[in-house]
């Protein structure tokens, strides 16, 4: 991990997690949002709870990748030059997330307490946008403990979170099913020093909104197109 991320350490956690407010611009944002909501219908798929985009594919049940290229829209400015800049994949095998998940979050949507899997390479860096919404983190290995959450990050639209290692593989993450995200303040959000504008979280709670999460990851295993045909019985 590059050291310019230092500064952006959310300390109070017990392992790396980083956040940087303002990490896109209003007309990137804008931008993104016209490319997400401008997707074809296919490229949509309907949860109970929520509904998500997958990019450039979804994986196959042996959790490996079809080697593709994401689109360009994901790739500039977020990837390129922002993550290379920051050596944010550095160390993954990809040198560059090759995955993408799309996620809307309307008011009252959410997800439960879950781990993304050994899929991926242990680094996850989600980019917020809409609106705010609040993470949820949970132990693992302690079921009795996932009633409330043993931290909360709060990410605010355009915002840039990367979570790695030991709190990818040993704690659960989800976001609530509600309206309005309450007890909010110094105390209670692990990140609430550094935040871009604690202000208008100051009254302890705000109303949802609709927001959209683009979830960057690298996905351990990628075939090529041809050597998938030949394990599916295709052309040889």
């Amino acid at each position: 991990m590059n050291r310019d991320l230092t500064p952006a350490r959310i300390c109070s956690l017990p392992a790396d997690a980083f956040y940087i407010p303002d990490f896109i611009s209003e007309e990137e944002e804008a931008l993104l949002l016209q490319k997400v909501g401008g997707a074809p219908r296919p490229r949509w798929t309907h949860l109970s709870r929520r509904r998500l985009q997958t990019w450039p594919s979804s994986l196959t049940k042996s959790n490996t990748l079809l080697d593709s290229s994401l689109p360009s829209w994901l790739i500039t400015p977020i990837i390129e030059p922002r993550f290379h800049a920051l050596g944010i994949f550095t160390d993954s095998p990809h040198k560059s997330p090759n995955h993408v998940l799309v996620n809307e979050y309307r008011p009252g949507q959410g997800i439960m307490p879950h781990e993304d899997g050994a899929a991926y390479y242990p680094i996850v860096a989600t980019v917020s946008l809409g609106a705010p919404i609040v993470l949820d983190i949970y132990p693992k290995n302690d079921p009795a403990e996932r009633r409330n959450p043993q931290f909360r990050i709060l990410q605010e639209r355009r915002s840039l979170l990367v979570t790695k290692e030991r709190l990818y593989s040993d704690f659960l993450h989800g976001i609530a099913e509600v309206t309005r995200d309450e007890d909010l303040g110094a105390q209670s959000i692990c990140n609430w020093g550094l935040l871009g504008d604690p202000g208008p979280f100051e009254v302890g709670s705000y109303a949802r909104e609709t927001r959209t999460s683009l979830t960057f990851r690298d996905v351990l295993k990628v075939a090529k197109m041809g050597k998938t045909l030949n394990f599916l019985g295709g052309p040889k």
